[in-house]
Parts: C-alpha cells; sequence; structure tokens
C-alpha cells in the first residue's frame, strides 16, 4: 500500500466516521430522517446547500474543460450565484408551503400544488431517472480519483467500493444530519486544497499564476476567449442559462432536504446573500488547467489534468490529503443523491402508509441505488454516458411547472403541466439520443420551449372548454393539504 493510498484510504473511513456520529436519537419516521426537525441554523444549512457547488467535477470537469476549451470553462462560475439570487426570493416561498404542508421531498410540492398523486408519482420517477447517472458519475470519479494519484487501477476500484460502502451505511444511519456532518469536513479539505494546488501547481510547472497567464497569452491566446470551435459562444451562454434555469426552480431532487430542512426563512436568505461568494473558488481549478495546457501533452485525457499535475509537484502524503478531498467531494454529494432518489420512491412511489414500512422501503432503496451505481460504475463506466447528458436539461424541464404553483393558485392544471413536462422530456430525449445537430444550442432549451408551448395550449383549451360547458374559468382548485 502507497503512502498516498494510505492517505486516501484514512481519509474515506474519517468521513464515514464524522457521517455515523451525526445522527442524533432515534429515527422514527420518514420525515425526520430526509429533513431532521426543520430547524438547521444558519451554519448547518450553509455548508448543506453549498455542497452543491463542490463536487467532482471541482476536480475532474473543470480543469478538463480549461486544459481542453479554455475560457470556455468560465460557464461554471456564474450560474449558481445567478441561481442564488433567484433563490433569496424563491427559497422562503418553498419553505413555508414546505413547512405547512408538510413537504419531505420535491414530488410533495408538485402533488400537493397540483392536487394530483399521479403528477407526484411522474416527478418522483423522472427525478430518480435524472439522478441515476449522477449518483454514478460520483462514484466513478472517486475511482478515478484514487487511480490517477496512485497510478493503480486496484486502488481505484477498491476505493469505489470502501466509500460506496462507507456512505451507505452512514446515510442509512444518521439521514440528513449525517451528511450535514460530512459536509463540515468536505467543504473545508476543498477549500484548503484548491487554494494551496492553485499556488502550488503554477508555481511549480510555470514560475507563479503570471507566468501561466503571460505564457498563455503568447503562445495560445485563443484559450483566453470563447471563442469558436467546440466551446463556443452559444454553447457557453446556453450552458450557463439552462444550468441557471436547473438551480434556481430547484429541479434537482437532492436540492430540496438542505432547503425544507432549514430553520426558517432567515437562514435561507442570509446564506443566499453570501453563497454566491463560495463559487469564486470554480476560478481555481480552472487556473491549473491553464497551468495543464502549458506543461501536458496534447492528447492527455482531461479529466485527470488536476491530479496528474498535483501528483508531479506534491509529496505523496500531500497528495493523499487532495485525494481526500476529492474523496469527499465525492461521497458527501453522493450521499445527498442517495437520499433525494430514495425518499422520492418511499414517499411518491411506493407511498407506504406505516412510518416503519415507509423507512424501510427508503433505506432499502439507498442500498439499491447505491449498489446499482457501483456496479455500473466498475463494469460499465460508459454505459450511462448519454443518459448523464440529460441529467440536467431533462430535469429543467420541471421548472415551467415549478414557476407556475408558486402563486397563491396554480396557473396550470395538473393535465397541462403534465403534457407539457413530457412533451419536453421526449424532446430533449429525442434531441440527444438521434444526435441531432442544434447548432451548439443546449438540447433542454429545445424541450423547454416545446414544453411550455404545449402546457399553454393544453390550458387554453381546457380553459376554453370549460367557459363552453359553463363551469368557472378560474378552474385550478385550491390545492388541499399535503401528506404529512
Amino acid at each position: 500500500m502507497t503512502v498516498t493510498f494510505g492517505v486516501a484510504l484514512a481519509g474515506m473511513l474519517l468521513i464515514g466516521v464524522l457521517g455515523f456520529l451525526g445522527r442524533r436519537g432515534r429515527t422514527t419516521e420518514l420525515s425526520q430522517w430526509a429533513v431532521g426537525n426543520r430547524g438547521f441554523g444558519v451554519l448547518t444549512t450553509w455548508f448543506l446547500q453549498a455542497g452543491e457547488v463542490f463536487t467532482t467535477f471541482t476536480f475532474l470537469g473543470v480543469a478538463g474543460l480549461a486544459f481542453t476549451g479554455g475560457a470556455a470553462a468560465t460557464y461554471a462560475v456564474p450560474y449558481m450565484p445567478l441561481a442564488f439570487v433567484g433563490l433569496y426570493f424563491l427559497g422562503p416561498r418553498v419553505w413555508r408551503l414546505g413547512s405547512r404542508h408538510g413537504y419531505v421531498t420535491q414530488a410533495d410540492f408538485y402533488e400537493h400544488r397540483y392536487d394530483s398523486g399521479a403528477f407526484g408519482t411522474l416527478v418522483a420517477v423522472t427525478g430518480v431517472v435524472f439522478l441515476l447517472p449522477y449518483l454514478q458519475l460520483q462514484i466513478t470519479g472517486l475511482g478515478m480519483i484514487v487511480t490517477l494519484v496512485t497510478g493503480s487501477e486496484s486502488s481505484g476500484t477498491l476505493s469505489m467500493v470502501v466509500a460506496t460502502g462507507l456512505t451507505v451505511l452512514f446515510v442509512l444511519w444518521s439521514g440528513i444530519r449525517g451528511v450535514a456532518a460530512t459536509a463540515y469536513l468536505k467543504d473545508a479539505l476543498i477549500l484548503l486544497a484548491m487554494v494551496v494546488l492553485a499556488v502550488v501547481i503554477p508555481l511549480h510547472y510555470a514560475g507563479g499564476i503570471g507566468s501561466v497567464f503571460a505564457e498563455i497569452g503568447t503562445s495560445r491566446p485563443e484559450m483566453l476567449r470563447v471563442s469558436g470551435g467546440e466551446y463556443g459562444p452559444v454553447w457557453w451562454f446556453t450552458g450557463m442559462l439552462i444550468s441557471t434555469i436547473g438551480s434556481m426552480f430547484l429541479t434537482l431532487p437532492h436540492l430540496w432536504p438542505p432547503l425544507l430542512s432549514a430553520g426558517g426563512p432567515r437562514a435561507l436568505r442570509r446564506n443566499y446573500m453570501f453563497l454566491p461568494l463560495y463559487q469564486v473558488v470554480i476560478i481555481l481549478p480552472i487556473l491549473i488547467g491553464y497551468t495543464g495546457a502549458l506543461v501536458l501533452p496534447p492528447g492527455t485525457d482531461g479529466d485527470g489534468v488536476l491530479l496528474t499535475l498535483a501528483a508531479g509537484a506534491l509529496p505523496d502524503w500531500v497528495t493523499g490529503v487532495v485525494a481526500v478531498a476529492a474523496a469527499s467531494a465525492a461521497m458527501v454529494p453522493a450521499a445527498a443523491l442517495c437520499m433525494g432518489m430514495s425518499t422520492l420512491v418511499a414517499n411518491n412511489v411506493v407511498r407506504a402508509r406505516d412510518h416503519r414500512l415507509s423507512l424501510a422501503v427508503n433505506h432499502g432503496v439507498v442500498v439499491v441505488v447505491a449498489v446499482l451505481a457501483l456496479v455500473l460504475g466498475i463494469v460499465r463506466p460508459d454505459l450511462l454516458a448519454n443518459l448523464l447528458l440529460l441529467t440536467f436539461s431533462g430535469l429543467a424541464q420541471l421548472a415551467p411547472s415549478f414557476v407556475a404553483a408558486l402563486g397563491e393558485r396554480p396557473w396550470l392544471s395538473a393535465r397541462s403541466a403534465m403534457s407539457g413536462l413530457l412533451a419536453g422530456e421526449l424532446v430533449v430525449v429525442w434531441l440527444t439520443f438521434a444526435d441531432v445537430a442544434t447548432g451548439d444550442v443546449n438540447v433542454g432549451l429545445f424541450g423547454l420551449a416545446v414544453n411550455i408551448a404545449v402546457a399553454a395550449t393544453a390550458e387554453f383549451l381546457r380553459r376554453a372548454r370549460s367557459r363552453n360547458e359553463g363551469i368557472p374559468a378560474t378552474s385550478v382548485e385550491r390545492p388541499q393539504p399535503a401528506r404529512k
């Protein structure tokens, strides 16, 4: 066992232990496990909500995109701050509805606001389908991280198994409190690792950050602007836009438990004021990607740029600490993803009335989705590659019905909203798998255009028919109280 792998393995065990220690008392029902007592303070809410900023994408994707596409990687910087600005106004509204009506999942919101169990089930199934590849990405990314820093593929596979097992165990034991406990360590490690790497790597390979940009400006000036090619301005803008829509309108199911578990609107608003500053850290792996463009040969795997450079510039034990930070960026989001999917199935698909049975179903789903993602990550790491492209574009199709349900009464009926959602999803799937040329425009935007058009048309026809039949056209009934 190498020093690097030993440190990485010890760090994963520490993350698991912290997750176990997060538990507070016995959990007797799903709502306690998923959203605590809806009483988390500002600091805990901060780390739970900041978790979406730092994932394996921070260590693998951002630096790799800067390495291959230069300034195109900056699309990842503005979308979360823009989303937090919108959530400053939308988040408290969702929290009040959730607190009043007992929401536990994203699908509870749709089911309650549209007074439709079928809509709640559709949203739940949609969330599980589109989140599974995102979960596999975290687990596969963790294996790649350890393989890169140790040079051993077997170490990467072992790390995937150990990390997945630890994540499942602490999620089952502690629920959202375990995720919160590990989020503290995760963000501290990532901030420290990114600052160190952003200073040491440019200094070691090129003489400093200033020298990196001076040489890039001389030898490869095209990397300093978003120009044509594979990652052009249209790709940059539409990718940033669909990511903003998805985050601002809470289309990803695992974003809901951190919001619903907050102590109140004040905690949320304070976080949304300062969370945009967190996204500045994404600039650091971009700097590392530029360094890689100067010193690594063409054809190098972009996903491995950051960790390849780190292994060449740091002592083994420090590289191990970086691997721990990267592993935490996989384990903690993976825990949140498992929770998001399992609660959707237990609460909105199976719908067990007994609290114990509901909790048992939930725990079973945690194990199933984690093991499935692990097996696919080991046996067929590329199996869900195409589906991964649908994660954000597909889930963004929930945005129109979310916005339509924020008022005193929904603007759409359940059938109209569901028609738009299904139409949008079909367009996204078709454009992705049929490999239709879209001129670099994100396919999610085409889906949203069809989604809105179909929902609006269906609602117009429904109201016209109601008027002809003498039924009041306000017609969308006031939502009934949700199940608690």
